[in-house]
């Protein structure tokens, strides 16, 4: 499962942990919905299956979290491994084929970034040259572009604009054309001004950036700026810091001691121009010198690799099918991804995530290979990849199915089903299905206490699913302090309530394929993609509602719509699914990072224009942003 409280930007209403994780407890929607939804007819008789056994569920979650996987990342040896593993299970219960390549359904993934030749950083005062030595007086950032800029140079403080709280960095100052120096981080003033002590999205190194090019400049220095005590002036590891691909924007570290000339050819100093930016929450800015140039040169290589989605069908008297599903990767060696940063280069087994959702599916799926074409509908089995570099795997599928998308009747996803702590079990989506309730309402033996919201948007794959109207239910057993960490090894597994989980959740998929009639997709109006939920810890939010749903595997620029709610100001414009929104009042947006930026500078009630592709021309339209119903 991805994670996200570290300022990646939250497509759906729900921090994705850089996003805590938090399936929306929509009690009062939940009731409105399932106060319509149309009640299950009763079931067909139905073969009767075996019980899951804890055993053979711990010994799958066990190997897929061995040191041999690699922590299941993108672009090792090891997830390749777990392919396989998979690959060889599936094929051994009989299950048919359902990739594109036998079992594999492949696709390529972006997976880091590398410096390449040419990355310099230069200095020129009045025609006296410096050069900076990389990994020693500067470094690059990974999401930084490629190329080369010389130009004079500016400080714009914090870099940030914050009308919210009367602040802004770039105010009366010119930056077109020119280098701008930032501090990391943000105003003191601005965690009284929130209402918390935690940082808000303006201290975010992807904030500064957007901001910077949205203002017209072609480069960014970063200082870390005045120190705590013991505090050494350290720079960030290249690649630790999450970003896009591409800021737009040249975006580099530099040490605080190769800036101090700069500031003392203004009259000023750091640690001065710092404190009275913190002491009245007022910006400093200034431009440096004019015989102050700064070349900077920055040449970075994205790195690539195939991963597999793996498929097997087991075929029902129909073409309708059910689609059982979890995905399989997970973090390497860490990345900028892990909650334990100190310890990336460690393998992180991902036992709870998600190995306890992949081995769940490949025991449902050895409890009903025996059922090989005795049931009404068939049964699609998937092992998701690219999962946590934002649901690729379930993204990809959906776009090239490898079987047809209006005979799937439902998409049930386990993420995280390995560590039920008190009984208690997460259900999402239950309101996307106009059956889904009374079935179950039907699984009358459990003992879990089940925690059910009607929404089917959150960080995982089901949301691949509910974006193309195929309810979905997803099951998840919560947090826990392990997760993202090396910490995360099968050991903490609780395999036995696994067990009973899959019990439960196989008498659900048994009711779903043996039904008189599939279920009805239920939109649920409450879950909107730019709501205003804050992972951060900080105020802001992610602005207005718009009403738009992005597609994630999608790789051109601008961000591709895979739905627009109904009712919503996105809808209301004339927006619609397949869109590609590359404008947004007057800004460019690349990415998804620059549209949730863009809203989070807006307002409830503004009227904004945008421009969309449409069949690949461009469209523009209004868009009037409302309050999060």
């Amino acid at each position: 499962m991805p994670q996200s409280n570290r300022f990646r930007p939250n497509p759906y209403d729900v921090p994705w942990p850089r996003r805590r994780f938090l399936i929306p407890a929509l009690a009062a929607v939940l009731a409105l919905v399932l106060a319509v939804a149309t009640p299950a007819q009763a079931p067909a008789p139905a073969p009767a299956l075996g019980k899951a056994d804890a055993t053979r569920y711990l010994d799958t979650v066990r190997t897929l979290a061995s040191p041999d996987m690699e922590g299941r990342g993108a672009g090792t040896k090891g997830i390749d491994r777990a392919a396989h593993l998979l690959e060889q299970r599936y094929q051994s219960l009989g299950l048919d084929p359902a990739g594109t390549q036998g079992y594999f359904q492949p696709f390529t993934v972006t997976t880091g970034a590398k410096l390449v030749a040419h990355n310099d950083l230069q200095e020129d005062f009045g025609g006296k040259k410096r050069t900076l030595k990389l990994n020693e007086d500067f470094v690059p950032f990974s999401f930084s572009s490629s190329g080369q800029v010389e130009a004079p140079v500016v400080f714009a403080g914090y870099g940030a604009s914050a009308g919210e709280f009367g602040y802004d960095d770039y105010a009366g100052l010119d930056v077109q054309g020119k280098i701008v120096v930032l501090l990391r981080y943000e105003p003191a003033g601005f965690a009284d001004k929130s209402g918390n002590q935690g940082l808000t999205q303006h201290a975010a190194l992807i904030t500064k950036a957007i901001n910077a090019r949205n203002h017209g400049a072609k480069a960014v220095v970063v200082l870390n700026g005045k120190l705590g005590d013991g505090e050494e002036d350290v720079l960030t590891r290249f690649g630790s810091v999450s970003g896009p691909e591409n800021a737009g924007i040249l975006l580099v570290q530099v040490k605080n001691r190769a800036a101090q000339d700069w500031f003392a050819a203004a009259g000023k100093s750091l640690p001065a121009v710092q404190d009275q930016i913190n002491a009245n929450t007022k910006p400093e800015s200034f431009a440096f010198p004019g015989t102050l140039h700064l070349n900077i040169d920055v040449q970075i290589d994205m790195l690539h690799a195939s991963v597999n989605n793996v498929l097997a069908y087991l075929p029902g008297k129909t073409d309708e099918y059910v689609i059982v599903g979890a995905h399989y990767d997970h973090l390497g060696y860490g990345n900028a991804d892990s909650l334990a940063p100190s310890q990336i280069g460690q393998i992180h087994p991902g036992a709870d995530d998600n190995a306890s959702g992949t081995a769940g599916v490949v025991e449902l799926a050895r409890l009903f290979a025996p059922l090989k074409g005795q049931l009404p509908r068939g049964i699609l089995f998937m092992s998701l990849a690219g999962e946590e570099l934002g649901l690729l795997g379930s993204a990809d599928w959906v776009q090239h199915p490898t079987h047809p998308l209006d005979k799937a009747i439902a998409m049930i996803n386990m993420d995280m089903i390995g560590r039920i702590k008190g009984e208690k079990v997460y259900v999402g989506g239950v309101g996307t299905g106009s059956s889904f309730q009374s079935i179950l309402a039907l699984q009358k033996n459990s003992s879990f206490h089940f925690d059910y919201s009607a929404g089917g948007y959150a960080a995982s794959d089901h949301t691949s699913f509910v974006a193309r109207k195929i309810p979905v239910l997803f099951f998840f057993s919560g947090l826990h302090s392990d997760y993202h960490k090396p910490s995360d090894t099968w050991d903490k597994i609780d395999a036995p309530d696994a067990a009973r989980l899959l019990d439960f959740i196989d008498a659900v998929i048994m009711q779903l394929d043996t039904a008189a009639e599939r279920p009805k997709f239920i939109t649920v109006p409450a879950d909107d993609p730019h709501s205003g939920v804050t992972s951060t810890g900080g105020g802001g939010g992610y602005g207005p509602w718009f009403g738009s749903i992005p597609d994630f595997g999608q790789s051109e620029n601008g961000v591709r719509f895979s739905d627009v709610q109904p009712g919503s100001p996105a809808a209301k414009a004339g927006l619609k699914a397949g869109d590609v929104l590359v404008d947004f009042a007057g800004k460019p947006v690349r990415n998804l990072y620059d549209f949730t930026d863009a809203l989070r500078r807006s307002k409830v009630g503004d009227v904004v224009n945008v421009t969309v592709l449409r069949d690949g021309k461009p469209l523009k339209a209004s868009v009037t942003l409302a309050q999060r119903r």
